[in-house]
């Protein structure tokens, strides 16, 4: 079972999971991070900002979940744009560390096996931030995705391309391929932290946390992982039948395991 948190707000969400991230980094000499992109995760690079001062991140390498598919990466809604906007400047990280899928027609084609081997070569995701879609998807592994699948191109639901559509002039700019990170590819990070706030991500959370694992619903592939940390606000985690079990067990969990 995933450890379940459930926090009073985004804040207390994003200081908790930057706890972890900053003692990842004391620990580990070349740590690596799986990072998101979209709201949810913005409370945890925004709390790294005033941790971070006196931390060593010159090895900090990172990996993006994904990227839309023939969008220029200048585009301020390309996903290399929103990494370098919201995490690599802010955090002062080196961008020669962090990968973005390439999401250039040209290359498409390998695209995905070279990005698998270039997280295979850093050695791995030690922390996998993710978020969550009303649909149950994580990054764009849309219903339907296998429990198997490694980094590749997919098709966008049209519920996705709505969900995005706010980020761009109207839904028909939003692109309607992307390259994304498998669900074969993010279990193989060595710890998992998914997040999602708000009344809106409540059916999707309880489905995944407390439903049958199923490919309708490809977040319910966590419920396979080892070491996985659902953190969600009250309205996010409403419709969980464990919830008062689950604020329990983290009320009585010993200081020293972390998350």
């Amino acid at each position: 079972m995933a450890e379940v948190v459930i926090v009073e707000n985004k804040s207390a969400a994003g200081a908790l999971v930057a706890d972890e991230i900053v003692r990842l980094i004391d620990t580990l000499a070349e740590p690596v991070l799986g990072l998101a992109t979209g709201s949810t995760p913005l409370p945890v690079y925004e709390a790294l900002r005033e941790r971070l001062a006196g931390h060593d991140i010159a090895h900090l390498r990172g990996f993006a979940l994904d990227e839309y598919v023939g969008i220029d990466p200048a585009h301020p809604e390309s996903y290399r744009s929103v990494i370098m906007r919201e995490v690599i400047e802010p955090l002062g990280l080196d961008p020669e560390l962090i990968r973005v899928p390439n999401g250039a027609v040209e290359t498409i084609e390998h695209a995905g096996a070279d990005y698998e081997q270039a997280i295979a070569e850093a050695g791995g995701v030690d922390l996998q931030i993710l978020g969550i879609g009303t649909d149950g998807h994580i990054g764009f592994n849309e219903p339907g995705s296998s429990f198997a699948s490694s980094t590749r191109v997919k098709t966008l639901t049209e519920q996705t391309r709505k969900d995005n559509a706010r980020f761009f002039d109207s839904i028909d700019d939003v692109p309607r391929h992307c390259i994304t990170q498998g669900l074969g590819t993010i279990q193989r990070a060595r710890h998992l932290v998914l997040l999602a706030f708000g009344e809106g991500k409540a059916r999707a959370v309880a489905a995944a946390l407390e439903g049958p694992v199923s490919a309708l619903v490809p977040a319910s592939s966590i419920q396979l992982h080892p070491h996985v940390t659902v953190v969600l606000d009250e309205a996010a985690a409403s419709e969980l039948k464990l919830a008062d079990y689950y604020r329990y067990s983290f009320a009585n969990k010993p200081a020293w395991q972390g998350i």
